[in-house]
Parts: C-alpha cells; structure tokens; sequence
C-alpha cells in the first residue's frame, strides 16, 4: 500500500465514521465516505485498517494487518476517486487462506465503487 494510499490521521478516521454507515461482508466490517476534493490533494482512495486489542496479541494483530495491506495493494486499482475506506477485519481473517482473503477486499472494494456517486467532471464548455 503506497503512501498516498494510506489512511493516517485520527481526524480521517473520525469523518469516515461520523460520514457513513457499518457495513458487513463475511470476513470483515468497513466503512467507506467520499472525501472533498481539495487542490493540491490527489484524487487517489485512501484504506484505513483498524485491529483492535481483541483481536489477539501484538504478533495476532501485526499478522492480520500484514495480510489484510498486502490484499488491499492488490485491489487498489478496484477504487477510484477520493474515497476513503476503514476495514475492520474478523479474527477468523488470521487462519484464512490468503486467496480468500484476496477475493473478499475485492468484493468489498467493488461494493463500495457501487455504492460512490461518480466524481464530479468539470465543465469543459465555454459559457456564454
């Protein structure tokens, strides 16, 4: 997951939440929300991943997180525009085959291109 790609700050986090809705695949909960174009910004969806202390220990955690951005670097190009994802996977997502794994963040990110209005174009013509 390269850097623009990634979903940093605290403040981030919080407007995706307060912005959308929990939604459910098998294999993990996401949140998703359109975020303003602004200049100097690029256009480029940003994931954010979140796992909990629940979720195990540090080496648990630390294993899930590596998969679950290895699966996202493989779909990103599934998302366009800047929209910005949280994941927050199953414990069962440690003892998933990775192909799985795979297929399941491509299904979510597919569901959440349904789901975003398309980017705004701007207007090309002259007015008069």
């Amino acid at each position: 997951m390269a850097l623009t790609f990634r979903l940093r700050k605290h403040a981030d986090y919080q407007r995706v939440y307060q912005a959308s809705r929990k939604q459910f695949s098998r294999q993990m909960t996401f949140f998703f929300a359109q975020r303003p174009a602004l200049a100097g910004q690029p256009d480029t969806p940003r994931v954010g991943l979140t796992v909990g202390k629940v979720m195990g220990k540090a080496v648990d955690r630390n294993r899930i997180k590596r998969r679950m951005r290895e699966a996202v670097r493989r779909n990103i190009a599934l998302l366009q525009g800047p929209v910005d994802v949280i994941l927050h996977p199953r414990r069962s997502v440690i003892d998933l085959d990775f192909a799985t794994l795979d297929r399941e963040v491509a299904q979510v990110f597919r569901t959440i291109q349904k789901g975003s209005p398309a980017p705004a174009k701007a207007d090309t013509q002259p007015s008069s």
